[in-house]
């Protein structure tokens, strides 16, 4: 009599969680229940903690409010942002597994040419798993997918490639757009689908976005940190910009490798851009004394770690960015907070570090007399 088939586990299942930053009821995992089912979510409320999130049935899934944050932290707390989607590091920090996927719950299953759709999650790991080529571009992009190879003329020296920690997707539909972009081309959409996985070559630093993104935490987890961001700071939607200058120069110290192209997720949302503008005026204009700081930044030899290059950076960035606004000096403070939030929370776990499964119900405020 024939054996019923065994069935496959999807990949990395026991060494993967999913983290997602909401200020609303997660319906929107309905679509990805394919794909997401198997693995184990990181919910990082945003936002009022007495509100209820709802999430569907069947999910195997942590969630974690502001009164958690401030329960596990203690003053550490001040280091994670409050209104702005740079809250989803608090998921990083928590997470006990090896690698990371991090969306945002406006994005759904997007398809690829063939109308089939496309399995973000699975292509990620593909990513992670294989090699690198930071120093030297292969024109045929990924050399290690298959059906591409190393072209003539590339140095055999260099064929064995890196450890992949980082690997950044992309979108369909709504373009990731900064807020003056975004008001001169209300209605464009990004209809193209490149079939590429290439490698961005060291010394480059590229605009990171956070809404579908995953990494090797045990390579580079100490380096995504998403800043200081939203309610009370001078600046927003630049989170997961900082985390990306930051953990490139470390990758290309260390000698890692971040990808960037498949997979694809479909972008449902466009956010307001005067409201956008608000929160990124000033990053537009920081940013262009920001990035020639971090094209020259140096890590000394004796940095061998991700957090010993992390707590140097916040040193030069206190140095270097502090004269342009006192923001920076602030920010420096809280990327070495973060680091030692980091050695706390990765040392083994506390009993009384379990998330609260409900959110936290709070007294009712006395009525004014």
């Amino acid at each position: 009599m024939a054996h019923p088939p065994t069935p496959i586990s999807p990949p990395l299942k026991d060494e993967l969680d999913i983290v997602i930053p909401t200020i609303r009821n997660l319906d929107f995992l309905e679509m990805w229940r394919p794909f997401f089912q198997p693995y184990h979510l990181i919910i990082v409320q945003d936002g009022d903690p007495t509100k209820t999130i709802r999430v569907p049935d069947g999910f195997d899934y942590e969630l974690y409010n502001r009164n958690d944050i401030n329960r596990i932290l203690g003053p550490k707390a001040s280091c994670i942002s409050f209104k702005d989607s740079a809250c989803r590091c608090f998921g990083f920090l928590v997470s006990k597994k090896k690698y990371v996927f991090t969306i945002d719950d406006d994005c759904f299953v997007a398809k690829d040419p063939t109308g089939k759709e496309i399995n973000a999650l699975e292509q990620h790991i593909k990513n992670l798993l294989m090699p690198a080529t930071p120093f030297f571009f292969n024109t045929l992009y990924d050399p290690f997918r298959e059906g591409a190879d190393f072209v003539r003329g590339y140095p055999f020296s260099f064929r064995e490639g890196v450890p992949t920690a980082i690997s950044h997707g992309l979108w369909l539909n709504i373009p990731d757009y900064d807020a003056p972009t975004q008001l001169v081309k209300p209605l464009e959409r990004n209809t193209r689908y490149v079939d590429a996985v290439m490698t961005v070559p060291k010394g480059t630093l590229f605009p990171m976005c956070g809404m579908n993104l995953a990494f090797n935490k045990e390579l580079i987890g100490p380096a995504m940190y998403f800043g200081l961001m939203g309610d009370g700071q001078p600046i927003g939607r630049y989170d997961d910009m900082w985390a990306g200058w930051c953990s490139k120069v470390i990758c290309d110290h260390l000698s890692l490798g971040v990808k960037t192209g498949l997979p694809y997720i479909w972008h449902s949302k466009a956010s307001n851009p005067f409201v956008n503008l608000k929160k990124e005026y000033k990053g537009i204009y920081w940013q262009e004394e920001i990035i020639p700081f971090f094209q020259s930044v140096v890590l000394p030899r004796e940095c061998t770690t991700v957090q010993k290059c992390y707590l140097e950076l916040a040193k030069q960035v206190k140095e270097k960015l502090g004269p342009v606004d006192p923001y920076f000096q602030k920010l420096g403070d809280a990327m070495v907070t973060w680091i030692e939030a980091w050695e706390e929370l990765t040392a083994p776990p506390q009993a009384n570090d379990q998330p609260t499964k409900t959110p936290i119900k709070e007294e009712p405020s006395p009525k004014p007399k």
